[in-house]
C-alpha cells in the first residue's frame, strides 16, 4: 500500500487517539486496528488475514505498540465484543436489526430491484445504504438472504402489476400457450414453439415462416404500454428466461410471473422477428439480383459469339481508316471486314435487336424470377410491415407499395384505367419497357407485376413501435 494512501486512510485522528489511550499492549493496537477498518469500509475485520503487514506497522507505530504484539489480540469473545460496540458508538452506527433487515429489502425492492436483477449489483447497493444509514452490514449470510427476498418481492411486486394491465382475452391467449387448452388440442404448444424458434438460411420458405410468427405473435393482442416502466435489461432477463423453459416449467410458476415471462417473450420476438424480416427482405432482393446475373452469363457468351471475329473486325476498319482517312468509306471500310458490307449489316442487326444484351437479359430473368417464385413471400410482407419515410423524395416509391397492397389479390395483368400509378427511379428509364406496354389501341398500360423500387433508404414500423432505419433495396425487381 502508497504511503499516501496509509496516512490519508489509517492516520489515528484526536479523539480517535483519546479513544485508544486507555488501553495497552495488543488490545491497544486491535482496538485501534478495528476502529480504523470500521471507519473505512463500514464493517470489522473478519480476522488477522484481512489486514495487511503495512497497514498494521503504520498503525503499531502511532499507538507505540510492536507489530507483533497483533498476534495476541483475540478476536473473538467478551473483548472484542465490547471493542466493536464502543467503535460502533464512536463512529455512530448500530448493529443490523430485523426490523432494519425488513426495511432494507423493501427499499432494494422498490429502488433497485425493479431496475437491476443480479445478486452482486444488487448487494453492493445494500452495501452502500447501510452506510448512508448508519447501519452495520449484517453477516454474509444474511446479507444474501436480504437480497433475495429483495429481488423476490420486486419480481412479485412488477409481474403482478403486468399481469392486470393484460385483457382477459388475451391472459387466455397466453394461457394457453403452455397448457395446451385451445381449439386444436395440442397445436398451441407448436405455436410456442415456432416463436422459440431460429430462422433459416435466406429462402421464400424461410421468409414465409418468419412471416407466420409474426402473425402468431400479433394474434395474441398484447396492449401497447405493456413494459413501458420496465427496464430493458429486467425485460431482457425475463425474455431469456421464457425461452429456455419448456411448458411443463413455466406451469409451475405463480400466474402472474408465467403471463409475465410470456407476455415479455413475444413482446421481444415480435420486434426481432420484425429485424429479420427486413433481413431477409434486403437479403431476398440481393439474391434475385444475384441469381439473374449468374443465370445470363452464359447466355451472354452465346450471344456475343453469333457474329464471330469482332474485335478482329474492329481492328481492320480502324487500321484501314487510318492508313487512307482521305478515301470514301466505302472504299476503304467494306474490303476490310471479311465478308464486306454484308458482314457490318449483320452486326449492327444484331446490336439493334438485343440492345445492350446484359441489361435487358438480366432484367428479363430477373423479374420471372421474380414474378414466377419471390413475389407470393414478398407480397405477404405488405401485410406485416409498414413502410415509412421521413424523405420526402421517397414518397413515390410508399405510394407504390399502397399501390400493390390494395391489387396484390387481383388476376388482371394491368392495373386498372383509371389508377394512379407513381413514378420513381424503379419505373423509369432502363426499366420503362418492363413496367409499362402499348395496347393495339395505342394506350399505354402499367404491369402489375412489374412495380420496382430503387433503394430508398427507409425505416420500418411495427404497430405502436417504430424500428431503427432500415435499408429497403429493391434495385431490380418489385412488388
Amino acid at each position: 500500500m502508497e504511503i499516501v494512501e496509509l496516512v490519508e486512510c489509517w492516520t489515528l485522528l484526536a479523539d480517535e487517539q483519546e479513544l485508544v489511550a486507555g488501553k495497552r499492549g495488543a488490545t491497544r493496537l486491535g482496538f485501534a486496528l478495528l476502529l480504523k477498518f470500521y471507519g473505512r469500509h463500514g464493517r470489522f475485520p473478519r480476522g488477522r488475514a484481512e489486514l495487511p503487514d503495512d497497514v498494521v506497522a503504520f498503525v503499531a507505530r502511532q499507538v507505540g505498540v510492536l507489530p507483533s504484539e497483533l498476534g495476541l489480540y483475540e478476536w473473538s469473545g467478551r473483548t472484542v465484543e465490547f471493542h466493536r460496540s464502543q467503535v460502533r458508538r464512536h463512529l455512530g452506527f448500530r448493529e443490523c436489526s430485523v426490523e432494519d433487515a425488513d426495511k432494507l429489502a423493501s427499499w432494494l425492492a422498490a429502488e433497485v430491484c425493479e431496475v437491476e436483477r443480479q445478486h452482486d449489483r444488487v448487494r453492493e447497493q445494500l452495501l452502500v445504504r447501510c452506510r448512508a444509514e448508519r447501519i452495520e452490514p449484517p453477516t454474509i449470510g444474511r446479507v444474501d438472504r436480504v437480497v433475495r427476498s429483495a429481488l423476490r418481492q420486486a419480481e412479485v411486486a412488477v409481474t403482478c402489476r403486468i399481469a392486470a394491465r393484460l385483457p382477459a382475452s388475451t391472459a387466455a391467449r397466453l394461457e394457453a400457450l403452455v397448457s395446451g387448452v385451445g381449439d386444436e388440442g395440442d397445436e398451441d404448444e407448436s405455436v410456442l414453439a415456432l416463436v422459440k424458434s431460429d430462422p433459416g438460411n435466406v429462402s421464400l420458405e424461410s421468409m414465409l415462416t418468419e412471416i407466420k410468427k409474426l402473425r402468431a405473435v400479433r394474434a395474441i393482442g398484447l396492449p401497447s404500454g405493456l413494459f413501458s416502466d420496465v427496464a430493458p435489461k429486467v425485460l431482457a432477463g425475463w425474455r431469456s428466461r421464457a425461452a429456455v423453459e419448456s411448458p411443463s416449467h413455466l406451469l409451475d410458476h405463480p400466474v402472474e410471473l408465467r403471463l409475465t415471462l410470456l407476455a415479455a417473450l413475444l413482446h421481444a420476438r415480435e420486434r426481432e422477428v420484425t429485424d429479420i424480416l427486413v433481413d431477409l427482405l434486403i437479403s431476398t432482393v440481393h439474391r434475385i439480383n444475384a441469381s439473374a446475373d449468374k443465370r445470363v452469363t452464359k447466355e451472354l457468351v452465346n450471344a456475343f459469339k453469333k457474329v464471330t471475329g469482332k474485335e478482329n473486325i474492329l481492328f481492320a476498319i480502324a487500321e484501314a481508316a487510318l492508313d487512307a482517312s482521305d478515301d470514301p468509306v466505302r472504299s476503304v471500310v467494306f474490303p476490310a471486314v471479311t465478308g464486306g458490307e454484308q458482314t457490318l449489316r449483320e452486326l449492327v442487326h444484331e446490336y439493334k435487336t438485343k440492345g445492350p444484351v446484359y441489361r435487358r437479359t438480366v432484367q428479363t430473368t430477373l423479374k420471372a424470377s421474380y414474378t414466377n417464385h419471390y413475389r407470393r413471400g414478398l407480397i405477404e410482407l405488405l401485410d406485416v410491415l409498414e413502410f415509412r419515410s421521413s424523405n420526402a423524395m421517397h414518397r413515390p416509391v410508399l405510394d407504390a407499395l399502397e399501390l400493390v397492397a390494395r391489387h396484390k389479390d387481383g388476376r388482371v395483368t394491368f392495373y386498372p384505367a383509371g389508377e394512379h400509378v407513381p413514378d420513381h427511379k424503379g419505373v423509369l428509364g432502363d426499366w420503362a419497357d418492363l413496367v409499362r406496354r402499348t395496347d393495339s389501341r395505342g394506350r399505354t398500360k402499367v404491369v402489375r407485376s412489374a412495380i420496382v423500387g430503387h433503394r430508398p433508404r427507409m425505416s420500418l414500423r411495427r404497430p405502436r413501435v417504430v424500428t431503427q432505419p432500415a435499408l429497403l433495396t429493391n434495385g431490380s425487381s418489385g412488388l
